[in-house]
């Protein structure tokens, strides 16, 4: 385990300030900040509240993972950082933070995708990942379909949400249900004591003619919300477990469905399942139940995993030091739209390839600056 490259990793792609330290496949500490009770009254993200969270959150929360973690700043083999996708602003903490503290350091930095982070944080709970990999990646942002025949560079995406994420769609129905925000954690406990066949609610794109892989769910939001809205202009009570259940077993119906189906038709006899959705109970039991029938093997990480976390960040950033992946460039930059099909953002120049655990040379001119940072930072 000593071998095992030592990663820090930061993710702020939304409201959750993240930090992780894995040294390999091997999660040492997983240290967040959450600004979820901020946008509670907003009823969603607000980007600007998040990013000022995430400023005020990052030094504590680092100190914190270093410190659960029992290592120095100084035995890191690279820092890596979500760089995209996500909310610009709040990127752009992270992404300053990452180069800042890899910069001090003399250590290489890595700026990864979301999308993938999700994907190669089940390796810190079920080993290596195999290859290819079929991820379904569900959250308030995304519902994708991606394989992953390498998670460091290859990275495919079979569909997407057209409308819509899982997510989303969840806030929404929660927020028309008048149970708060955010939606997930209230409708699946609700649902527990409710009918899912209480009401047939739509399946969005499962059609012979629809695309195979693609999810949209915003026809099923407004079917949801046309019945409730119907069952309260009729001075009727909303049964609102039944609604939860009901609307719960649509989404999963369908996430699950075309999961196996791309499965089978791409010949892979593994699921990944990640993003905060994953965290659904009636998700992951009917994942399991039709995976058992397709003789298909399901992996889903504990809950606190599929959420956003800084560890998801790590875990790939230390298989880009393990693969000899390029590192990324001192002009790293956050983009909000980062396609999945860059699991990774290498640097143009490629200078950290050579200068892996030196801990000095970045080809700075000012390098008395560089000195002088870390020794102020972490004598």
């Amino acid at each position: 385990m000593a071998d095992e490259p030592l990663v820090l990793g930061i993710e702020t792609s939304c409201d959750e300030t993240g930090v992780g330290v894995v040294r390999g496949t091997t999660l040492l500490a997983d240290a967040i900040a959450s600004s979820v009770d901020e946008h509670a009254r907003f009823g969603g993200v607000v980007p600007e509240v998040a990013s000022r969270a995430h400023l005020e959150a990052m030094v504590p929360t680092i100190e914190r993972a270093l410190k659960e973690a029992g290592v120095s700043a100084r035995d890191l083999d690279g820092i890596a950082v979500t760089a995209g996708p996500g909310l610009a602003g709040a990127l752009l903490v992270g992404v300053s933070a990452a180069k800042a503290y890899a910069y001090a350091l003399g250590k290489p930095l890595y700026g990864v995708n979301h999308l993938a982070s999700h994907i190669c944080v089940d390796q810190l709970e079920h080993g290596p990942l195999p290859e290819p990999t079929m991820a379904l990646l569900v959250s308030g942002g995304h519902s994708s379909l991606l394989l992953a025949p390498d998670i460091t560079s290859d990275v495919r995406p079979l569909g997407a949400t057209i409308d819509d994420a899982a997510g989303e769609a969840f806030d929404k129905i929660a927020r028309v249900l008048q149970l708060g925000f955010p939606g997930g954690p209230v409708i699946d406990r609700l649902a527990r004591e409710g009918d899912p066949k209480a009401i047939n609610f739509p399946r969005g794109l499962t059609g012979p003619r629809d695309a195979a892989y693609d999810f949209s769910f915003s026809g099923l939001k407004t079917a949801v919300a046309r019945w409730i809205e119907a069952k309260r202009k009729a001075g009727e009570d909303v049964p609102v477990r039944d609604v939860a259940a009901s609307f719960q077993e649509a989404v999963v119906d369908v996430l699950t469905r075309k999961a196996i189906r791309a499965c089978k038709d791409e010949g892979v006899d593994h699921l990944m399942i990640g993003g905060g959705v994953a965290a659904n109970s009636r998700l992951r039991s009917l994942a399991q139940e039709r995976c058992d029938a397709a003789g298909i093997v399901l992996r889903v990480p504990r809950p606190k995993l599929c959420t956003d976390n800084g560890a998801m960040v790590a875990a790939l950033g230390a298989e880009m030091v393990k693969r000899n992946r390029p590192a990324s460039d001192w002009d790293l930059s956050a983009d909000s739209s980062l396609p999945v099909t860059d699991p990774h953002v290498p640097g143009t120049s490629h200078e950290h390839e050579h200068e892996h655990g030196h801990g000095h040379g970045h080809g700075h001119a000012h390098d008395h600056v560089h000195e002088l940072s870390k020794d102020n930072l972490y004598s």
